[in-house]
């Protein structure tokens, strides 16, 4: 049977703010998983893939003294990723399709990241499931809400049998949700005007270097109607509609973006209590948003959510969007606004050369945190406290933003965008 995690850590982050109530990162937390003494083993299931492998890296870089799985469907790629990682490391074959050895895979480990996406249009949460029968703690890289809310349905058999687990902690969803749960709490500390709206843009150049799998992503988000909330109400939309053009800041400028059907829209407005909540996405070159556009009214939205006919989309359009990649580079950012009823506007904004490395070293942050104690019993989101604590989401942070050119968080909007309007003698809107 495998071994559980530890409910508390003695870990406790200290969080510095300024006086504009802006929240101060810099420097890497020393890892201090809650028994020093164990020998701590992750199973990465889609370890030898772009986002899987990226994390795997991240983690034995993050901390070298975990002994790292990676598991996967294909030997000589496994084999490889071993090679790279040294030898606290070794590789599992594994189908999460079969049960039994899915199962057979997770004895005696303490933690398994299930990075075998895409998540869209998946039956079940068959890895999910399998971390609860075996008593494994466990983490996704989940980005479809179906999924995400279907894992979170889990949540009394995971506190049965005393498992932690938190679905979507990636970069986005994830990392977004919890810089959005800090933006949010910061905002409340005030006692002023109530958080109101909130928005989550991302882009990324090209696929950003993570490969074939957020291509079919993408393709099957395409198929899905947008849920999004205003003043409380849910209302659904077009996919890949409601284009506006938003700031990314120095590196990135305006790009624009288009709502797309994400976890951590829903996610947020229940857990956070934020009446109006929408996501949106955006790519470069600017012709591939024109392409996604014209997908959705021409393709119909059962062909998009079907994994066969968008997998054959995915091989027929992989060479020219490797093609395409070779020039438009990985870059990769994602910018959180929050607006206050008293018309106050906060800011968080991460900005990151590599989206495959990013991705990595985002989800390492949240395996670290697991491992030192954060996450109770149960099926939790990122910005929940019983998912990743309250005190730890400072340490968190630190870590996923490392390698970032551009990270801040619970900045007036002057401070982010890339040419602030000077109003008189300075004074900059």
């Amino acid at each position: 049977m495998a071994r559980v995690l530890p409910l508390h850590s003695p870990y406790r982050a200290t969080v510095r703010a300024s006086s504009s109530n802006e929240t101060k990162y810099d420097g890497v937390p020393e890892v201090k998983l809650t028994d020093p003494t164990r020998n701590y083993r992750v199973l990465v299931l889609g370890g030898t893939g772009r986002v899987g492998g990226s994390t795997a890296v991240a983690l034995s870089k993050l901390c070298p003294k975990l002994k790292i799985i990676v598991a996967g469907r294909n030997r000589e790629k496994g084999e490889a990723m071993v090679a790279q990682l040294g030898e606290n490391s070794e590789f599992c074959q594994v189908d999460i399709n079969d049960s039994n050895m899915l199962q057979t895979s997770l004895r005696d480990v303490d933690l398994v990241v299930h990075a075998a996406g895409p998540f869209q249009q998946a039956p079940k949460c068959t890895v999910l499931e399998a971390a609860i029968k075996t008593k494994t703690a466990y983490l996704d890289v989940c980005d479809d809400t179906t999924y995400a809310f279907r894992a979170k349905s889990l949540q009394t058999e995971a506190v049965a049998a005393n498992v932690p687990a938190i679905t979507t902690a990636g970069i986005y969803p994830g990392v977004s949700n919890v810089m959005a749960a800090e933006m949010v709490a910061a905002a409340r500390s005030e006692d002023k005007g109530k958080p109101e709206k909130l928005r989550f843009s991302y882009y990324t150049a090209g696929t950003g270097g993570a490969g074939p799998t957020i291509l079919a992503t993408s393709f099957l988000l395409l198929g899905e109607e947008v849920t999004a909330y205003k003043q409380g109400e849910k209302v659904k939309l077009k996919p890949y509609s409601g284009m506006i053009n938003v700031d990314f800041g120095k590196g990135i400028r305006k790009r624009d973006v288009y709502l797309l059907n994400l976890p951590e829209v829903r996610s947020t407005h229940e857990v956070l209590g934020v009446p109006t909540v929408s996501a949106r996405f955006g790519t470069s070159p600017f012709f591939w948003n024109w392409g996604m556009e014209i997908m959705t009214k021409l393709l119909p939205a059962e062909v998009l959510r079907d994994r066969t006919k968008v997998q054959q989309m995915v091989d027929l359009f992989d060479p020219v969007v490797r093609a395409t990649d070779s020039f438009s580079g990985e870059r990769v950012s994602m910018r959180v606004d929050l607006e206050c009823s008293d018309g106050r506007i906060a800011v968080g904004l991460y900005s990151h050369k590599k989206l495959s490395v990013a991705v990595g070293v985002s989800t390492a942050a949240f395996v670290v945190a697991m491992l030192e104690g954060s996450t109770q019993p149960g099926v939790w989101f990122p910005e929940e406290p019983q998912g990743i604590a309250v005190e730890a989401r400072e340490a968190l942070l630190k870590r996923a933003s490392q390698g970032t050119f551009n990270f801040i968080l619970n900045k007036p909007p002057w401070m982010v965008e890339t040419v602030p309007k000077e109003v008189i003698l300075g004074i900059y809107v």
